[in-house]
């Protein structure tokens, strides 16, 4: 009687082949760039993003919503001049924003590019009423 099921292939038990092809996916995101993120949200919130995240778009969307609530500081010299005693490369919007606020008057107005003109103005009208208290 012939032997059931696909032949054997590997040596490895089944579960050392698992072992090593998660370990090669994983090497596989690193060397890409992929991170897993683990977040801890309010279940409606968890629901939402687990249907978002079939979507082919969503990846786009994620990063024009992070993009909205997270300034890089590297690119905006103003700021970067500002945040010159900061380790971190991010900052949220906010804080940027009292950032701007707090030491406008150290602010080379001449020296601003259309960049981040924009990002004050955007800044202005969402965190300081369409104002800047300096």
């Amino acid at each position: 009687m012939k032997p059931r099921g696909r032949p054997r292939v590997s040596t490895l038990s089944r579960k050392e082949q698992l072992r090593r092809a998660k370990s090669a996916e994983r090497a596989r995101q690193r060397k890409s760039g992929i991170v897993n993120v683990q977040l801890t949200v309010p279940k409606q919130t968890a629901e939402k993003l687990a249907v978002a995240r079939r979507t082919t778009e969503f990846a786009a969307l994620l990063d024009r919503v992070l993009d909205q609530a997270v300034v890089r500081i590297a690119d905006y010299s103003e700021l970067k001049d500002l945040a010159w005693n900061r380790a971190d490369e991010l900052i949220p919007a906010k804080e940027a924003f009292q950032l701007y606020e707090r030491n406008w008057r150290f602010i080379d107005l001449a020296h601003l590019d259309a960049r981040e003109r924009e990002l004050i103005e955007r800044l202005k009208i969402e965190f300081g009423n369409g104002e800047i208290n300096a």
